[in-house]
């Protein structure tokens, strides 16, 4: 844990949740071992939605579809998702949970590799949510920086690894030293890029928060 455990649980229990279907696909995503995005991570985004009333969202990660849902349901009515999932067993899932929440006109999902798919973007986006494969968020980043609007908000996920990442590589299981190295360098580039002005917040398993100047 980043932050104490039962601060977490303390904060997590004034929630006052999602509607029935989130909560729904929330509890089976966790049953079927599926990772969603955490309680605390849910209210941050549900917040900046509500500052920022994006209509141009992108995500970079899928899965079964909870956060773009939750993007779609808690931000503003005419805002379109484009959300980019590379996993084919996890795509007909996403595809249905969208049906069953009546979006599918809402979210545009893009099957398939994502650097492939942001080196071929054009235009731009005002809210890009990063929650994909954590070693390659420094190869998605320039063309990310590129389809962020200025005044944009660009939001990574799980940065911290647990806490993992303040420990020496050679401390770092061998299997977990790529992605260790490779987040570093993601949040020091997120930091010292003068695009961009970041907050790195202990929140869930670690996020940063960039604006695009």
């Amino acid at each position: 844990m980043i932050v104490d455990e039962r601060m977490t649980a303390y904060i997590n229990s004034l929630d006052m949740g999602n509607t029935r279907l989130l909560d729904q696909i929330e509890e089976e995503a966790r049953r079927d071992c599926v990772p969603v995005i955490r309680r605390e991570m849910q209210s941050f985004l549900k917040t900046l939605l509500a500052a920022k009333q994006p209509r141009a969202i992108l995500e970079v990660g899928t899965a079964v579809g909870f956060s773009a849902l939750l993007l779609c349901e808690y931000g503003h009515p005419k805002a379109h998702i484009t959300t980019i999932e590379k996993y084919e067993k996890r795509i007909p899932t996403a595809k249905e949970n969208f049906k069953r929440a009546g979006r599918e006109k809402q979210i545009t999902l893009l099957e398939g590799d994502a650097a492939e798919y942001l080196q071929k973007m054009t235009g731009t986006f005002d809210f890009i949510f990063m929650d994909a494969a954590k070693g390659q968020y420094i190869h998605f980043l320039p063309d990310v920086l590129r389809l962020l609007a200025p005044g944009g908000l660009l939001v990574s996920d799980n940065v911290l690894q647990d806490g993992e990442l303040i420990e020496s590589r050679f401390a770092v299981e061998r299997r977990n030293r790529t992605i260790h190295s490779r987040m570093r360098e993601y949040l020091y580039e997120l930091k010292h890029n003068p695009q961009l002005v970041t907050s790195i917040l202990p929140l869930g398993d670690g996020v940063t928060l960039s604006v695009k100047q």
